[in-house]
């Protein structure tokens, strides 16, 4: 069976640019607009709130998930860091 979502890369490229993580935001509606793969151990969505787009992170530990998040950025700006989260250029 293949997989229908993007997997992100296993290698990073030069110059990638490191993404900061931080606990989850509470209290906000949070819309999911792009995601990857849930096949591997570390899930990544797209998201959206306030107006705000962010990258969530969670990885899929037995006992409970481990979910961090992204700062908040336009949504253009977010859907740039996204495209560089898939390509490899930022992680």
């Amino acid at each position: 069976m293949s997989c229908l979502s993007p997997h992100v890369p296993d290698r990073r490229q030069p110059g990638c640019t490191k993404l900061a993580w931080f606990d989850p935001w509470g209290g906000a509606r949070v819309r999911v607009l792009a995601w990857t793969c849930d096949c591997l151990a570390i899930v990544y969505e797209l998201c959206q709130a306030g107006g705000q787009g962010f990258i969530r992170r969670t990885l899929q530990n037995e006992d409970a998930p481990e979910i961090r998040e992204t700062h908040r950025w336009p949504i253009p700006q977010a859907r740039e860091i996204w495209a560089a989260l898939l390509t490899g250029r930022a992680r």
